[in-house]
């Protein structure tokens, strides 16, 4: 006779949906330590071009967000985030230490993961932020007016350009956007758990959430810094923002914009990664 709970049991585990891991493999290697290049508020990787572009015979593993897939819920803080790649990392690649690279709000977690290991006791050889910034709420004054007046001529010069329909849905999409991220909190749970939501939009969400929450501590050790010739809806120069929250910053511009940098224009950021790391040995 079957014994109906153990089979109930059974099937329940059968449909149970996998974990699935963080890491994504983009270039292997025999080379120590192996690179992890982190996300963005998309949540997914989105760096295969620019780390075949990479000349170390370091491994690179890109990191996606939890949830991506649908079957797990996403983080909402950045704290938490970083506690789960961590102990991913310890489980998956146990071997410290890790250059640790994230790109635009993922620089954001790498610096948090980067203190977390930190707190454990362990090396980090290699921080890169790549045009990342904390949320305007926690620049100065001073900095979030720069940013506001040259936010708003960009744009107006958009705007200009396009027809006044296409300008007044430009307008409403970018206002839908900012209420987005200044929501209560209540109202971002309630858009996220709409069941017309895919995952990924449920993954930006909870993403520009853990943004707006999170402010930067100061690192006790070097951040290395990369940005960009062109300027959009970021600062101007990183070092008003970072420079007192890293007991040491350097800082390389290159070439192309915020978003070109890692689809189309991904040489020059990939020839600062090759030269840092080289510079390790």
């Amino acid at each position: 006779m079957v014994d109906s709970g153990a089979l109930q049991h059974r099937m329940s585990t059968l449909v149970e949906p996998l974990k699935s891991s963080p890491f994504v493999t983009l270039k292997d290697g025999a080379e120590k330590p192996p690179i992890f290049i982190i996300h963005g508020v998309c949540g997914r990787v989105q760096f295969s071009k620019l780390a075949r572009h990479i000349r170390t015979n370091n491994p690179v593993y890109g990191i996606q967000a939890r949830g991506i897939g649908g079957a797990e819920q996403p983080f909402d803080r950045i704290e938490d985030m970083s506690k789960f790649y961590l102990d991913e990392l310890s489980q998956s690649y146990p071997d410290g230490p890790y250059i640790l690279i994230g790109y635009s709000f993922g620089g954001l977690i790498a610096l948090e993961m980067a203190q977390g290991l930190l707190r454990k006791g362990m090396r980090v050889p290699l921080l890169m932020l790549v045009d990342a910034y904390p949320h305007p709420r926690f620049l100065t004054p001073a900095q979030r007016k720069r940013l506001f007046l040259r936010r708003l001529r960009s744009h107006l010069g958009k705007m200009r350009q396009c027809s006044f329909s296409d300008a007044l849905s430009y307008f409403l999409r970018g206002f839908k956007n900012r209420l987005q991220i200044s929501s209560t909190a209540s109202e971002r749970w309630a858009k996220t758990y709409d069941k017309r939501s895919s995952a990924l939009e449920t993954v930006e969400s909870k993403a520009y959430e853990a943004l707006a929450n999170y402010k930067p501590k100061f690192y006790p050790g070097k951040i290395s810094f990369v940005t960009t010739r062109e300027k959009t809806f970021f600062p101007e120069a990183p070092e008003p923002v970072w420079a007192h929250l890293a007991d040491k910053l350097e800082v390389d511009v290159i070439p192309g914009n915020h978003l070109n940098i890692i689809t189309t224009e991904f040489g020059p950021l990939a020839a600062v990664i090759t030269s840092l790391v080289r510079e390790l040995d």
